[in-house]
């Protein structure tokens, strides 16, 4: 916190000097995440998008199940951690060097993921890959806060859009050709005894090499922060944070509802191997799809957040997603799957782009990680419920039902933005 005898001016004027320092050192911060988006997000997208794990989990036990309650795992773990992660940064003026921790640890899950599949036999394998995702996802709850919120530091708000969509563009075309090797090579060819675990242990090269980029950036030291505050009496103060913007508040419940419609994510490679096989040169023609789209319509969804704001891009894109699956369901083929697949990844990589960005532009700045954490929060406890959801779906019914619960979840959310949310930027004239 200012001292207490900081005047008015005073802090005007440090206020200033900050906003000074961001756009001295944008183009080297800019960069820096650029780089580090790249390298991580490609490394990254070959854990969450949903071919690779699913369908290595699939290998492994046989059941829809266990590919529910393992990704469920991984979800789970980051909306516990998301809270815990607010509170370790939120007083402090630089948070890199906690974010530095945090990525190392999220980062060591994947290499264990991957080592585990070569040496432990598959009870075991499917077993540690269970822990594993969840210890990701525990790890990744905290970072996503941590480095959403440096990035909140370092690039003013009209320029986020673009490099996010630069960022995830460049990222999804070198993740589209690993995953392409991936699959036609590493798992078809089994390369190093297990396909999918020389897949992830590049996963985890390429995002190692990603942090060591965040090396280069300058974080600004805000005039105001928060004074420190116990994990238990910062849960207490959640409701009335919600209660004080009631936009944000339905923002908060169209985000978590819409992540329930993840309960289809895993399950669409599984269907499509049902309609078209499922062999390591479809895996990876499925991903390129998923992945490359994705790519392609980031610049287009990072330009259209800095023109109109993230809210326009979240109604699209989950409009987007839902006719996407719509016709996932009538594809016949390996080219309508694959374009339904191509739909799934633009939609998907929109509402990923607007729901990261949107809850940004809410509220005051020292409240910030606290506001993220509560949305991440909520959206990963809804994606935990749902895959594993799911899964019992799945295995009991069909995989059509699956879906339809999906596109319910997804359209109510699309409506509740669009009827009941303004664009927060416009609040700022």
């Amino acid at each position: 916190m200012p001292p207490a005898a900081a005047s008015p001016a005073a802090l005007e004027e440090a206020e200033a000097a900050y906003e000074a320092q961001v756009w001295r050192d944008l183009p080297r911060n800019y960069a820096a995440h650029l780089v580090h988006g790249l390298l991580g997000q490609t490394g990254f997208r070959l854990v969450h998008a949903p071919t690779f794990v699913p369908a290595y989990i699939y290998l492994l036990s046989g059941s829809e199940i266990a590919v529910g309650l393992a990704l469920a795992a991984q979800y789970l773990g980051a909306a516990l951690s998301s809270v815990f992660g607010a509170t370790l940064i939120e007083h402090r003026k630089r948070v890199l060097p906690v974010g530095f921790v945090t990525g190392a640890l999220m980062r060591l899950q994947v290499l264990g993921l991957a080592l585990s599949g070569l040496f432990l036999s598959s009870d075991y394998a499917l077993a540690a890959a269970t822990l594993f995702l969840g210890l990701f996802g525990f790890f990744n709850g905290m970072q996503a806060v941590m480095f959403n919120y440096l990035l909140s530091k370092v690039i003013p708000v009209a320029r986020r859009g673009r490099l996010t969509g630069l960022r995830n563009f460049l990222a999804g075309i070198t993740a589209s050709a690993v995953a392409y090797f991936g699959g036609s090579y590493f798992v078809e060819t089994n390369a190093l005894g297990n396909g999918y675990s020389a897949t992830f242990l590049v996963a985890f090269a390429m995002t190692s090499a990603g942090l060591l980029m965040l090396l280069f950036v300058r974080e600004p030291e805000p005039p105001v922060v928060r004074s420190q505050s116990k994990f238990a009496s910062r849960l207490k103060e959640l409701p009335a944070m919600l209660k004080a913007d009631p936009a944000y508040t339905k923002f908060f419940l169209a985000r978590a509802l819409s992540a329930l419609g993840t309960i289809a994510v895993p399950f669409y490679v599984l269907y499509a191997g049902q309609r078209i096989g499922l062999s390591g040169y479809i895996v990876g023609i499925l991903s390129i799809a998923f992945l490359l789209t994705q790519t392609a319509t980031n610049l287009a969804w990072g330009a259209l957040a800095d023109r109109t704001g993230n809210r326009l891009v979240f109604i699209a894109s989950l409009g987007l997603w839902v006719a996407s699956t719509l016709l996932l369901i009538g594809a016949e083929g390996i080219w309508l799957v694959s374009i339904a697949f191509g739909g799934l990844g633009a939609g998907f990589g929109g509402w990923q782009i607007a729901s990261q960005n949107l809850v940004l532009e809410f509220g005051a700045r020292e409240d910030l990680p606290m506001r993220i954490a509560v949305s991440n929060s909520a959206t990963w406890a809804m994606m935990a419920a749902g895959p594993a959801f799911g899964g019992v779906l799945a295995s009991s019914g069909t995989f059509e039902s699956v879906f339809a619960v999906a596109m319910a979840c997804q359209a109510a959310a699309l409506l509740l933005v669009l009827f009941f949310v303004d664009e927060p930027r416009r609040r700022r004239g």
